[in-house]
């Protein structure tokens, strides 16, 4: 290969690499989806919303009556909710699109249905994912709700050993029932 070839390709590829990477930064903004009153419950779905900064999360109205009203947020954030505040509701097909560029927490809530429990937050963080758990280690089983403690272990564990070499003695010492056909007589 001549160096002029070379040259040519490794300056195309270079080029290349450079659009492919300017056009990803501008398609890695995402758009995330909430839904307002879901099948006429009173929630957010989901409730909790992961996104990195500079993502939008759209809130897609399912139901009637409700609205956004931002309870608390990062102190340079600049998120009102829905236009109108507590007091304008929107019904089904209305939707409400924001860019959160600012990390942080974002409460909200539905100012009718507060008391019921309509509540949200959206997360704003560098993975734009739920924090991980710190890896799928074995879980204690108390957090399962089973409160068992080692030394029933143990004990239940010789329990089970003594009562198996019980009726094992019993059984080849007596053997079957005198009432059974066969057996040792």
């Amino acid at each position: 290969m001549k160096r002029r070839d070379f040259l040519r390709t490794a300056g195309g590829a270079t080029a290349a690499a450079g659009a492919v990477s300017a056009s990803g930064s501008a398609a890695a903004q995402t758009t995330k989806e909430v839904v307002v009153g879901p099948g006429g419950n009173l929630v957010f779905d989901p409730e909790t919303v992961y996104v990195k900064p500079g993502d939008t999360v759209n809130f897609v109205w399912e139901s009637d009556g409700h609205n956004i009203v931002v309870e608390s947020q990062p102190d340079d954030a600049n998120w009102e909710g829905t236009e109108g505040g507590a007091g304008d509701l929107y019904d089904t097909d209305h939707e409400h699109s924001h860019t959160f560029e600012t990390k942080g927490e974002y409460q909200y809530f539905c100012a009718p249905h507060k008391g019921a429990g309509m509540v949200g937050t959206v997360v704003v963080n560098e993975s734009g994912q739920a924090p991980s758990s710190g890896g799928g280690g074995e879980l204690d089983p108390e957090h399962m709700g089973v409160p068992i403690q080692a030394h029933f272990v143990g004990i239940a564990t010789i329990l089970a050993i003594l009562v198996s070499l019980m009726f094992t003695f019993f059984l080849l010492k007596y053997g079957e029932s005198s009432h059974a056909s066969g057996g040792n007589r």
